[in-house]
């Protein structure tokens, strides 16, 4: 007995050692040579003399024998990817490295990962071609490079990816023709925001519009057809020349039958002749002034330019041209002297296509440009057209893109607005982050929701007049002007609902629609108010809400500030750009997020009755704000603005 006990201890130690002291010395090794050549904030610290199993964002694999899954989203990582660092874990499945500011193209040794199944790179700043290496990890079920600035074409390769379930490329700058993905495991597909151009393929036309919008030269299913480019008014039938009929014996006609096919056409040419004549003087009676009936066009409108009374001109404009009584219709207050031919023979460049039209980049030729959108299936009488249109047309606020110029025949409706060089607040959020494009702020996120909330609530509250729903509240839809101090922003394509079936109508896009709109399909003030808080949260936290994936789960914008506010009060619901620096300042401005962060929250509550007013809103950003946008705007100093953002 005195023997045996020492005996049986001794093997359960040598037994259990293993379980306790087992480290992946290599693995660990490779993880410390990536810390030590990535720049990191101060938060991420790794015990160097501690098992690598117990450092935060790693796990192992049961034996504690090697690293299977790498955690480290919004830890502040900076620069590009070492070489011969993560491209050592052989045995790693899961990679997430969302939410920094790496940069640079990925290292080739990351085909070495051949166990790979799940990796996220989304939110940072890389940049290169479609990373080749990539194709060659056929075990992916998902990946996530989407919010950074790859370039170039998506490989056909891309197919090697058999196990693929999620497939995420959204907002970078890819570019040429969306290749044929055929995947069958694929249930999660977005290219959204890049430069592709071209038809969508077959095998991916069972994706929802969102996977495919901001590519404005992609087209066909899901997305409109594939037409032609602005301006293509459908051209008047031109008559068809009737061939000689050929006979079977090729005999030629005789002199007689010549001379009589002659007589009789200069006949019907000299009776045509007639019938317009009479015609001519009949329609000159029917147009000599009468009296006022009350039923002309918009009380608002004040030139009225005739699109031409000449044959010539008719034949120049083709259908636009109808009749004379089709107009290109200004309203007041506007700078504008061109008519219809002038627009047309603007060069012309597509800014963007949505549910209801396309909007282009109109250049006239004197040099004037202005934005054309062409609207499409508008499901109303041209009266009450019209009708809408001086409603639009008298809403006037430095925050508010005013309608210039209205057009309506049977086969175009065309509106005239002022074209905003700066672009949208989408773009300048979501867009490129190359080409000097720097971090947008939150002296001018703040000034841009301000603004954008004083635009919304002048359209509720009008002076005089009853409230009119935007009716598709969206980053899109507000517009940037950098170059005035007084209109930080400004919201276009208001309104517009009216024209179209519920059906067609513009209701919010995407992530920003209410919840009652799915039943509804009708816009409204507090409809409007839940846009704009989705809107607050895509500048608080710098993600778009028609985003496919919210970090590695597939849910809309408020629901997942939701529930990170719930599981922890921290900072990191906010963009990071908006946490880079520190002391006094940066805490300050931490507390206003927190408060627009709030009034986010009240504007998305589900029940509509819950919802403030756009008037509560704007006072209760602007108090948050009382201390910097209002200081700055009277001291005319103070609270710099990032490049690219709007300045003070």
């Amino acid at each position: 007995m005195e023997v045996s006990l020492p005996l049986t201890s001794l093997i359960l130690l040598l037994l259990y050692t293993p379980l306790v002291f087992s480290e992946p010395t290599s693995d660990k090794a490779a993880l410390l040579a990536f810390l030590s050549n990535t720049p990191h904030e101060s938060r991420l610290r790794w015990n160097s003399s501690a098992s690598a199993c117990t450092w935060v964002g790693v796990t192992c694999s049961s034996d504690a024998s090697s690293v299977v899954a790498l955690r480290l989203p919004g830890v502040g990582l900076l620069g590009t990817l070492p070489p011969s660092t993560l491209g050592r874990l052989s045995n790693l499945r899961v990679l997430s490295l969302r939410s920094n500011h790496l940069s640079g193209p990925l290292p080739s040794d990351l085909s070495n990962l051949t166990h790979l199944h799940s990796l996220y790179l989304q939110g940072n700043l890389l940049s290169g071609g479609f990373p080749a290496t990539l194709t060659n990890l056929t075990h992916l079920t998902r990946l996530d490079i989407s919010n950074n600035n790859f370039s170039g074409e998506i490989p056909f390769a891309v197919n090697n990816l058999r196990r693929l379930t999620g497939l995420f490329l959204e907002r970078n700058n890819f570019s040429g023709i969306l290749p044929s993905i055929n995947v069958e495991s694929l249930s999660g597909f977005n290219v959204s925001s890049n430069r592709l151009n071209g038809s969508v393929p077959k095998s991916l036309q069972r994706f929802p519009k969102s996977s495919f919008d901001g590519n404005i030269d992609l087209c066909g299913a899901p997305l409109p057809p594939c037409q032609s480019f602005f301006p293509s008014p459908a051209s008047p039938p031109t008559p068809e020349t009737n061939p000689i009929p050929k006979t079977s014996n090729n005999h030629r006609l005789s002199t007689a039958a010549i001379i009589a096919i002659s007589v009789a056409s200069a006949s019907v040419l000299l009776l045509l002749l007639l019938l317009m004549l009479v015609f001519c003087v009949f329609r000159r009676k029917k147009q000599r002034p009468a009296k006022p009936t009350g039923k002309g066009p918009p009380s608002g409108a004040v030139t009225a330019v005739e699109t031409g009374t000449t044959s010539s001109s008719k034949d120049d404009i083709g259908a636009l041209a109808e009749s004379e009584r089709n107009k290109l219709v200004f309203f007041e207050g506007g700078l504008y002297s061109f008519d219809l031919e002038d627009l047309l023979r603007a060069s012309a460049e597509v800014l963007g296509k949505g549910i209801v039209g396309t909007s282009y980049k109109a250049v006239l030729e004197e040099g004037t440009t202005v934005v054309v959108k062409r609207l499409k299936d508008v499901a109303v009488t041209k009266r009450e057209f019209e009708v809408q249109m001086e409603v639009l047309g008298r809403v006037k606020h430095e925050n508010v893109v005013p309608l210039r110029a209205f057009y309506y025949s049977k086969d175009e409706k065309l509106l005239v607005y002022d074209y905003f060089p700066a672009g949208s607040l989408s773009a300048l959020l979501h867009g490129s982050r190359g080409s000097g494009r720097g971090p947008l702020d939150w002296y001018n996120r703040l000034r841009i929701a301000i603004a954008a909330g004083r635009g919304l609530s002048h359209l509720h509250f009008p002076t005089g007049a009853g409230g009119i729903p935007h009716g598709d509240v969206k980053a899109s839809n507000v517009l940037l002007s950098p170059t005035a101090p007084s209109v930080v922003a400004a919201l276009s394509d208001f309104g517009l609902h009216p024209l179209f079936t519920p059906a067609a109508a513009p209701r919010a896009a995407g992530g920003y629609r209410a919840p009652e709109l799915v039943e509804t399909k009708k816009p409204t003030l507090k409809s409007d108010v839940y846009g704009f808080g989705v809107l607050l949260l895509e500048l608080l936290t710098g993600k778009s809400p028609n985003q496919a994936s919210l970090g590695e789960e597939g849910i809309d914008l408020p629901r997942w500030v939701q529930s990170v506010v719930r599981e922890e009060w921290t900072a990191e619901v906010f963009d990071v750009e908006l946490m880079m620096g520190g002391g006094d300042s940066n805490n300050a401005e931490e507390e206003e997020m927190v408060g627009l962060l709030q009034v986010a929250m009240a504007c998305v509550a589900t029940s509509p009755d819950q919802r403030p007013e756009m008037g509560e809103v704007v006072r209760m950003m602007e108090e948050i704000a009382n201390r910097t946008v209002e200081s700055d705007e009277k001291g005319g100093g103070g609270g710099g603005s990032g490049e690219g953002g709007p300045t003070p």
